[in-house]
């Protein structure tokens, strides 16, 4: 049975080496403050799951938490790179990144392959990732803040639940990657391909996406605010978002329908449209004046 007190002593043990508060250490845990306090007072203990994500943002071994674990001091392993506390070893004892449930600030991932491994609900600070390959990446509850991704592979990924701010995304990949209760904001995508991208139940705010390839992506129930599109926009769907300071300037748009209840907070501005896509403008009284046929 485990002895809550030395448990409790040892949570707060490890979050004071990395220099965390327990404020800190209970947002990137999604509990409250109070519950970290009953944890190190010794007055509760955390489950399984929640050790699991204690050891990895405290960069501690899970068994640190049992009341016989030797740990090695501070001096014996402080020449060790700190990226080593965030290996997992499978019973071949082949390496596996796990970097989910980390505070990962300055870090830099330029030019890496096959960063697709792990990094749900960490909080990512001022992180470059120029070049990368992180296809197939899987984001959760992710907080990801003024980070460098410029020329890197992020098609067919998944975020999820997660705050996308002030990032650089310049012509990356991101075809077939599937947006979900995500806000992307004030972020710069331009010339990203967004090939069969999906935003549903999110954000997409005050971006940048000059020259993007716009084709057969998919906005649904997403707040569209302080946006300008431009170039060829094919294939594409609105379906139940709300549009404010939305732009379409110099744009062709083609086989492209717009099934929202209101097109008045969007301006065209010297654009083309074919016979469908005007036909759904003007159904859902957009005003049309900034648009001309396409010849057909």
């Amino acid at each position: 049975m485990l002895n809550t007190k030395i448990v409790g002593e040892k949570i707060a043990k490890a979050r004071k080496e990395v220099k965390m508060s327990q404020a800190q250490l209970s947002e990137l845990l999604f509990v409250s403050p109070q519950a970290v306090g009953k944890w190190e007072r010794g007055e509760s203990v955390p489950d399984i799951i929640t050790c699991n994500r204690l050891a990895g943002i405290l960069g501690v071994d899970l068994n640190y938490f049992s009341e016989n674990f030797q740990s090695f001091s501070h001096e014996e392993t402080s020449s060790k790179p700190s990226e080593e506390k965030n290996i997992l070893y499978t019973e071949n004892k082949k390496p596996k990144w796990d970097m989910s449930s980390g505070n990962w600030v300055d870090a830099d991932f330029s030019g890496l392959k096959n960063l697709n491994e792990k990094f749900s609900s960490s909080n990512m600070q001022r992180c470059k990732f120029i070049d990368s390959d992180l296809s197939s990446l899987t984001l959760k509850n992710n907080n990801v803040d003024q980070c460098d991704f410029s020329s890197s592979n992020i098609s067919n990924s998944i975020f999820q639940r997660s705050n996308l701010a002030n990032n650089q995304f310049i012509h990356c990949s991101l075809r077939e990657t599937k947006f979900s209760e995500s806000y992307i904001y004030s972020c710069d995508l331009s010339y990203a391909d967004f090939t069969g991208m999906i935003i549903n139940s999110g954000g997409f705010e005050k971006n940048t996406v000059v020259k993007a390839v716009w084709n057969r992506t998919s906005f649904i129930e997403t707040n569209i605010n302080n946006i300008i599109f431009d170039g060829t926009i094919e294939d594409c769907s609105f379906e139940s978002c709300s549009f404010k300071k939305v732009t379409f300037q110099n744009a062709k748009l083609i086989n492209t329908f717009f099934k929202c209840k209101s097109l008045k907070n969007i301006h065209f501005i010297d654009c083309q449209a074919d016979r469908m896509t005007y036909e759904f403008l003007k159904n859902g009284k957009a005003d049309l004046s900034g648009i001309t046929l396409l010849s057909q």
